[in-house]
């Protein structure tokens, strides 16, 4: 690592060797997992998690939803720590995602979700973590040690294992292919340029991120890293709603990065991005279906649903840039900590 490369610089560029060591390790106990789910043939699962670990189980639900048809409801971990509230869930599952497997809020969810019926399958970095202690199937990231404040590899990981899960329940050749061809796709990705973003944020502190579908969880974990790494304010948005207020406050230049997967969703939020643009913003897209708003250059996995995947490890590789570009250390941002324990 040169003297001037940052910590997250140097994690983003191992997420494909991350994935690729987790895919070629983990066979085992995602299989175990898999079998377990299928077995409990849950009308519904439930998720655990905060920060980017959410916007993981968000990408979850999607996938979950549109693969089989099982809704995923995400369940506030203050409902078990702070109100000492008990969920009926006899029949169900409970997915907790933490890279560190520490907070205590988390912990007590996923162990209550237990006490309550459901099959709990926790993702996380630690195998030896309070959470994998309080779980019936532990699905390990193996991510290697992450430094930096903000998750990059950890997150990417997260959504890998997670699908594989999915997929390996649900017997889908297609996606499982995807899912393994995934360390060759995000090489490429963690090396794409977007450069043009960069430009057109300029001295800006305000910004949208636009997402549909599995995408609209990536979007959401874009806006978060704007946050937590350039001191940015970018919100999150459905390309469904954007239209419904929030745009108003967009003006010329006003900048919006739009994040399509190649899916069912694609050509709509490509016309809520020329939509904004025709409106003056500067607004990048991850699609070639814009007519108006920038093509950025994208990896694409074969499969709409691991399409994410490349795209916020692309993304990672630019915040990182637009961070240093303005004078910000993006691997210790200012009032945060690498973990985060709430009760």
């Amino acid at each position: 690592m040169s003297a001037t490369q940052t910590q997250m610089r140097q994690e983003v560029l191992e997420i494909p060797q991350a994935a690729a060591r987790l895919l070629d390790t983990q066979g085992d106990a995602v299989r175990a997992a898999a079998d377990a789910l299928r077995a409990r043939n849950p009308g519904f699962l439930v998720s655990v998690a905060r920060g980017s670990s959410d916007h993981v189980a968000t990408y979850l639900k999607y996938a979950s939803e549109l693969l089989s048809g099982t809704p995923i409801a995400s369940v506030g971990p203050s409902i078990a720590s702070v109100y000492h509230r008990k969920l009926n869930l006899a029949g169900s599952a409970c997915l907790s995602v933490s890279q560190s497997g520490q907070s205590p809020d988390i912990v007590e969810m996923a162990r209550m979700a237990r006490a309550g019926g459901a099959l709990s399958i926790a993702l996380t970095n630690d195998p030896a973590s309070p959470l994998a202690q309080v779980s019936d199937h532990t699905l390990y990231l193996e991510a290697g040690p992450e430094l930096s404040v903000a998750a990059t590899k950890t997150f990417v990981n997260s959504a890998v294992v997670g699908i594989w899960l999915l997929a390996e329940c649900a017997q889908d050749a297609a996606l499982l292919a995807a899912i393994h061809g995934l360390p060759d796709h995000l090489e490429k990705a963690v090396r794409q340029d977007w450069s043009q973003v960069i430009d057109a944020l300029g001295s800006r502190n305000s910004l949208f991120c636009l997402g549909r579908g599995p995408a609209s969880a990536i979007s959401n974990e874009a806006a978060l890293k704007f946050k937590e790494t350039c001191q940015l304010h970018a919100e999150s948005y459905s390309s469904a709603e954007v239209l419904h207020g929030p745009v108003s406050i967009v003006d010329a230049g006003f900048p919006v990065l739009a994040l399509c997967a190649a899916d069912e969703a694609e050509l709509a939020l490509a016309g809520v991005a020329d939509q904004i643009a025709d409106k003056g913003a500067a607004v990048f897209a991850t699609t070639d279906q814009v007519k108006k708003a920038t093509a950025l250059p994208t990896v694409r996995s074969g499969h709409g649903l691991t399409d994410p995947i490349a795209l916020i490890a692309s993304f990672y590789a630019m915040v990182e840039q637009v961070a240093t570009s303005r004078g910000i250390n993006p691997d210790a941002p200012r009032h945060l900590k690498k973990v985060t324990e709430t009760v």
